[in-house]
């Protein structure tokens, strides 16, 4: 997933909770910069993963925006999940093998000394002298 892939799939996620936020707000949410945001929002409504519509404020005047999922934005949105996790779980696997090895490996490290020695203990007995 390229760097402007994640960002669009951050706007997506929180979008589908929060349709109101201002593209100032979902900046300071994502921590990304409101110039940033809105190049991301923008390209978001030229795919049609987006739509916004305007709404009535407390005050009666038109105004506020809300962004809202398309149903093609819903349906990447769950397929980036599901890569995503797809990915990590991959990720946590390739990491489980790689710890079984690293303990085998240390196992194998701690019982070669016992065995050194084992194997000293055993030859000083045969000779029935120190070396």
């Amino acid at each position: 997933m390229t760097p402007q892939e994640k960002s669009q799939f951050q706007i997506l996620r929180v979008l589908e909770r929060e349709p109101r936020l201002t593209q100032r707000q979902l900046s300071q949410v994502l921590g990304v910069s409101n110039g940033k945001i809105h190049y991301l929002m923008v390209a978001l409504v030229q795919k049609g993963l987006i739509k916004f519509e305007r709404f009535k404020s407390n005050s009666g005047k038109l105004g506020k925006i809300a962004y809202l999922l398309t149903p093609e934005g819903v349906r990447l949105r769950m397929a980036q999940t599901e890569g995503y996790l797809a990915r990590k779980q991959a990720e946590f696997e390739a990491l489980q093998a790689e710890i079984a090895k690293l303990k085998i490996l240390i196992d194998s490290e701690i019982a070669l000394p016992q065995t050194k020695a084992m194997v000293e203990n055993s030859q000083m007995t045969l000779d029935g002298e120190l070396r």
